[in-house]
């Protein structure tokens, strides 16, 4: 009786402690006490209801998570030991059981088939949680609309024992993470905080004039989000609406005028007379150009009737294109991604009323509408705003003293102190500008 051993240590916790440094596994074990206490349990355990509360995850996708990370036990008790070994494999595994872990984590229903139904259930949860809305019953809501996006966006061709209807496979679901990268983000962060730094949640906050209804525009913030899981955090924050067809008029130059003050990305989208809404976002500046240009980080994306983006492939480094004025056939003047001359991934003729999109090596992309020939109906600029862009166009800002206040000595001595001079603006304009207000 005095010699009884106590249990043996569970091999799997042990394998899934080594993942964590000394200090890591030290917080991971206050977190658990202090979600065990709010559980009642004495310690021994987190309850659902507070697990899910804590990690700010609702419904379907919520008590699916519970599941696995405990095992499927079905006890309602998540012990520490399953926290750990569920952090380790979802957070420290390879790319390979990471992928693993998500996949079931769809499988919402938990028969090992990967329908339709779990993949709404659980874009449903995604959307509540980032936007906080209600989308209780198909067809009861207008953001329904936003939830076929994703799952047109998914291929189901697994065939079902014993029943007709497809399901999801294993690559199936990596195609479908590559097409929405925010979902991919998002589902791989879920054992974080919600917090406003937690993977897949942020989303660019979108600014336009008073006087634009947001009837009126393309970029709906869930677009924004499904855009932005292509870029990095500091190209999250605020994007602002540089051009719109209906206010500018479907012009190239005014297209041109009203992008020229704006130094950094930009983020093009058009709806055609077919109801198909794509783009491209531009990490370059549009400048005038006799010959591709831009880097790796452009890419082609749609919206509408769903979404995706095409990332560049390294075939070649046709990204950007950008021609004014030229009057040579093999310079066509216009707007446009990837391809080549003639035949681009997208491109916007001069007269900005057609153009067309075409399959390319260069992002891989499929046509983008319902047929290669575009007539756009709604055209959309978005300038990606950066911390730094904004900082250096704060500091172009204020009167000419304000900028260069160690002059005013040299001002004085010269007698030019309460004079107007001549300056010239970030706007590109010759503005008189008070030197003393």
């Amino acid at each position: 009786m005095g010699n009884s051993q106590p249990p043996p240590a569970n091999p799997r916790f042990v394998s899934a402690s080594r993942s964590f440094a000394q200090h890591e596994l030290e917080d991971l074990k206050s977190l658990f006490k202090s979600l065990a206490a709010q559980s009642q349990s004495n310690g021994r355990y987190i309850s659902p209801s507070i697990f899910q509360a804590y990690f700010g995850l609702k419904g379907a996708l919520g008590e699916r998570m519970f599941n696995l990370v405990t095992q499927k036990r079905n006890d309602h008790k998540l012990t520490f030991e399953d926290l750990v070994v569920a952090k380790a494999t979802y957070e420290k595994g390879t790319k390979d059981e990471i992928e693993e872990f998500i996949y079931q984590l769809l499988d919402v229903n938990d028969d090992g088939v990967l329908g339709r139904s779990d993949l709404e259930s659980v874009v449903i949860a995604m959307l509540e949680i980032i936007f906080s809305m209600e989308i209780s019953e198909r067809g009861s809501n207008s953001h329904q609309d936003i939830v076929d996006v994703f799952l047109n966006a998914a291929t189901f061709s697994k065939n079902g024992e014993g029943s007709s209807n497809k399901s999801m496979s294993f690559e199936d679901f990596r195609s479908w993470c590559t097409l929405i990268p925010s979902a991919r983000k998002f589902l791989g962060g879920l054992l974080t905080p919600p917090d406003p730094g937690r993977p897949g949640c942020q989303v660019p906050r979108l600014l336009c004039s008073e006087n634009v209804h947001s009837s009126m525009l393309l970029l709906r913030k869930e677009y924004a989000w499904h855009i932005g899981g292509a870029l990095s955090p500091h190209e999250l924050e605020e994007w602002k609406l540089l051009y719109h067809s209906a206010m500018n008029g479907l012009s190239f130059n005014t297209f041109l005028g009203s992008i020229s003050n704006d130094e950094g990305s930009a983020v093009l989208i058009i709806k055609d007379k077919e109801g198909h809404i794509y783009g491209g976002y531009a990490s370059q500046p549009w400048e005038r150009h006799g010959d591709f240009y831009g880097d790796m980080k452009s890419f082609l994306f749609q919206l509408y009737p769903k979404l995706a983006i095409y990332r560049p492939t390294g075939a070649n480094s046709n990204l950007q294109w950008c021609a004014a004025n030229f009057s040579s056939e093999s310079i066509p003047n216009g707007i446009g991604f990837g391809g080549r001359v003639n035949h681009f991934g997208l491109f916007l003729s001069a007269s900005f009323d057609k153009g067309h999109t075409f399959t390319n090596t260069t992002f891989g992309n499929p046509c983008l509408s319902k047929t290669s020939q575009i007539y756009p109906e709604v055209i959309e600029c978005w300038g990606v705003i950066k911390r730094a862009q904004q900082e250096r166009q704060d500091a172009l800002k204020g009167t000419v003293l304000e900028r260069f206040k160690e002059d005013r000595h040299m001002l004085n001595m010269v007698g030019l102190a309460n004079s107007k001079v001549i300056v010239w603006m970030p706007s590109g304009l010759l503005n008189l500008v008070d030197i003393c207000m």
